[in-house]
């Protein structure tokens, strides 16, 4: 294996895997650290953890036990993947995953970029944006676990860090590979944030860290890798390639964010749709069983259960329940339904959601997962091993056009009208 990532979610992990794999890198996703030897035929290699949101010294012991299995199959070059809109609280892991890699490494100097132009993320002076909003002004201010306040990511990020933080702005990275590689080299500072606009800019930042061994960012940051790999020789170019699987489908959805909203209620105007009442969770009287016998009487229909809402609904039921309760128990009952779901033959299965998508995965327990064709930018098929595969599709709450839960279906394996 010749690249490692280690990504701090699920959806995160297909993200940056699809990536790789249509830069024509042999790709595998693996769910937590695997206890066995990846297979010899893998060039990159992605660890989905669920570490974004649990205290920072488990994220940091989860991470760094991902390094280590990673290293112990050759891997040249470590990314720390998370989410490009910089999900992490003040008291969030972007910061000390990032120190302790680049601790164990002995490493300085290493990029910190989350930005993902095709879907609107952006860097520019240190600053993220989504789209033409800065990103405490684009709505994930108002995200339910990891509100984002403040768009300045040095300073955001130097609050969860030991020391400063550095910046190499466009002006450097316009400047090209070989002069974004010496600020890197010349940095007194662990952790560089790096400006970028565009897909041309993250082809530089890849050029410049062909030989970085530690790099942190979004799925973006990938997209140059793969083409060091083939130029040294190290790799050829094979292309994508995952069975698609027909069968009876499924739609789970846990994100709260505008474009799932708005996907749910595109997909609600012609396929039939199941709301959750968190109360009812909370209190017991709506369980797994009910999703599971609602969505079994429904099968070849697209059928979506959702917990989704706005802001402000959110925050009521937060402020009612507990909101690490709340989260909790819905991860709890997205996961046991699609445990009685595969066994009563679902085999396609749609996730809206990083944390819904890790714990429906975690549920499933599914092994490897071989990556298959992309269905919007950032979100791939995937299809696990053995001889009763499940397809399945996890997408970050802001990723996918408004007919995607469709789409996805169609792409996993059997046709769906939109």
């Amino acid at each position: 294996m010749l690249l490692g990532v280690i990504a701090d979610d699920f959806t995160g992990a297909s993200d940056i895997g699809n990536t790789l794999a249509k830069g024509g890198l042999a790709t595998a996703q693996f769910l937590g650290v695997p206890q066995v030897d990846a297979p010899p035929e893998i060039a990159a290699g992605v660890i989905a953890l669920k570490s974004r949101s649990i205290p920072a010294p488990d994220a940091v012991a989860q991470s760094l036990a991902a390094l280590g299995w990673l290293r112990a199959q050759g891997c040249q070059q470590i990314i720390f993947k998370y989410c490009s809109t910089f999900d992490s609280t003040l008291e969030g892991n972007i910061g000390p995953v990032g120190e302790a890699l680049a601790d164990a490494l002995g490493v300085t100097g290493v990029i910190a970029c989350p930005a993902f132009p095709t879907v609107g993320r952006t860097v520019y002076r240190g600053h993220l944006f989504v789209h033409d909003r800065l990103l405490n002004e684009s709505g994930l201010e108002n995200h339910p676990i990891n509100p984002m306040t403040d768009a300045d990511l040095r300073r955001w990020l130097a609050r969860q860090t030991r020391g400063p933080v550095g910046l190499a702005n466009a002006d450097i990275v316009r400047s090209g590979p070989d002069a974004l590689r010496m600020a890197l080299e010349n940095a007194s500072e662990t952790l560089v944030i790096v400006d970028s606009v565009s897909d041309d800019d993250l082809l530089t930042i890849g050029k410049a860290v062909a030989d970085a061994p530690l790099l942190t960012g979004g799925s973006g940051i990938a997209l140059g890798l793969p083409r060091n790999f083939f130029d040294a020789g190290l790799a050829m170019p094979t292309p994508v390639s995952a069975p698609r699987i027909n069968g009876p489908e499924v739609i789970l959805a846990g994100s709260c964010s505008g474009a799932t909203r708005d996907q749910i209620e595109h997909h609600a105007v012609n396929h039939p749709v199941l709301p959750i009442d968190v109360n009812a969770v909370m209190d017991g009287s709506f369980t797994a069983n009910d999703i599971t016998a609602w969505t079994l009487a429904r099968t070849g229909q697209a059928p979506l259960v959702y917990s989704s809402g706005s802001p402000e609904q959110v925050r009521a039921l937060q402020d009612r329940h507990g909101r690490e309760r709340v989260s909790e128990t819905l991860d709890t009952i997205f996961g046991e339904a699609a445990k009685r779901l595969v066994n009563g033959g679902i085999r396609r299965i749609v996730v809206a959601g990083g944390e819904t998508s890790g714990a429906v995965v975690s549920a499933l327990d599914t092994g490897a997962l071989t990556l298959g064709a992309e269905i919007d930018p950032g979100v791939p098929a995937l299809v696990s091993a053995g001889r009763d595969p499940i397809a399945l599709a996890l997408k970050s709450g802001n990723f996918g056009a408004p007919d995607f839960f469709a789409k996805a279906l169609n792409v996993l394996g059997g046709s769906q009208d939109g």
